[in-house]
């Protein structure tokens, strides 16, 4: 009997013990979700680093999406924050050292990301472990730009000619490591002459050195080639993409000119800091897809001569990976390695 009634006593403690925890669990719910890190974010300005000048392709893009992600925040405000230097590794480097909060953000690209840990000895941060991709927002072929006062060719083919009766082929890049800079080999190989890569700090000392005459072309972006080829300062002789520029319809790819190893692009995204708690990203990935991919957000990327990605976390990090891959074998084609 003694044992009967303990066993009813245990039972009834059970129940109670489970009641409550299941109570307990429940009102719990929801101020956990309160407490989660994405629950109030953003609260406050969110920085965007970007490791190039004012009016480069990244800054160009970094503006475009500031804006719109502004916008969708309310009052709060996304700040470009423009640190050049060293082929954007100055911007990776401090972005990579951020607080993990959601706070500071960078938009990378394939140089900063893909290129470098094939191209430089001593590289600052850990593409792989220091960030956490967010999304790629756009993706941007090359156009291989000369002077038109410098230079008399009016094709690939005439300006390969006009190369081989020069002292040698100097080509301007916008910084070493960059997609641009091996870009300059592989047209170098393409064609059989080895150029000389001539690096300057920033878009505006490259192009003008094409302008004085001390360079002889350069790989830019579209987005870059865009105003001055149709202001007639510089002349497109051949795109990098599979099919022509929708922003210069009339320049034929170098593909199309029987340069068919010739295609490569570059791309520019949203990465964190590592250990970025995974609900900040989740609204980071939904917000900047849902703002490239708006018919307003869409457009003005494209006027300006990027194409629109807004891809998932997943995937960007997964073209991170390949493109670290893909170009690592360019540079070492090249036995390029610098400090």
């Amino acid at each position: 009997m003694h044992n009967k009634n303990t066993r009813r006593h245990n039972r009834r403690q059970t129940c109670r013990w489970l009641a409550t925890a299941l109570a307990t669990a429940t009102l719990g719910a929801p101020l956990a979700w309160a407490q989660s890190p994405a629950a109030n974010y953003p609260n406050r300005p969110v920085r965007l680093i970007v490791g190039f000048p004012a009016g480069t392709g990244p800054d160009i893009v970094a503006r475009l999406l500031a804006q719109k992600m502004s916008e969708a925040w309310g009052n709060t405000a996304v700040v470009v924050d423009n640190k050049p230097g060293a082929g954007g590794l100055i911007a990776a480097s401090e972005a990579a050292r951020a607080p993990a909060d959601g706070y500071t953000l960078m938009l990378g690209e394939t140089g900063q990301l893909s290129i470098a840990p094939s191209s430089y000895n001593r590289l600052p941060y850990d593409p792989a472990k220091d960030f956490a991709a967010v999304s790629q927002v756009v993706t941007s072929n090359f156009v291989l730009l000369v002077n038109p006062l410098k230079v008399p060719a009016r094709s690939t083919r005439e300006f390969v000619d006009w190369t081989r009766s020069q002292k040698g082929l100097f080509m301007a890049t916008f910084g070493a490591g960059t997609p641009g800079h091996f870009g300059a080999y592989m047209f170098g190989d393409a064609i059989g002459i080895k150029p000389e890569a001539v690096h300057y700090k920033s878009t505006g000392d490259a192009l003008g050195g094409l302008f004085s005459g001390d360079v002889q072309a350069v790989f830019a972006s579209v987005g870059l080639a865009v105003p001055n080829v149709k202001a007639g300062k510089l002349l497109a002789l051949g795109s990098s993409g599979a099919t022509r520029s929708a922003s210069l319809p009339d320049v034929p790819t170098l593909k199309e000119q029987g340069y068919a190893g010739l295609e490569f692009n570059s791309w520019f995204g949203v990465v964190a800091p590592a250990r970025t708690p995974p609900e900040i990203l989740a609204k980071l990935n939904a917000d900047i897809v849902k703002a490239v991919r708006s018919p307003e957000g869409r457009q003005k990327m494209e006027d300006a001569g990027f194409a629109v990605t807004g891809t998932s976390r997943e995937e960007f990090g997964r073209i991170i990976a390949a493109d670290t891959v893909t170009w690592g074998k360019a540079v070492a084609a090249t036995g390029f390695k610098a400090d």
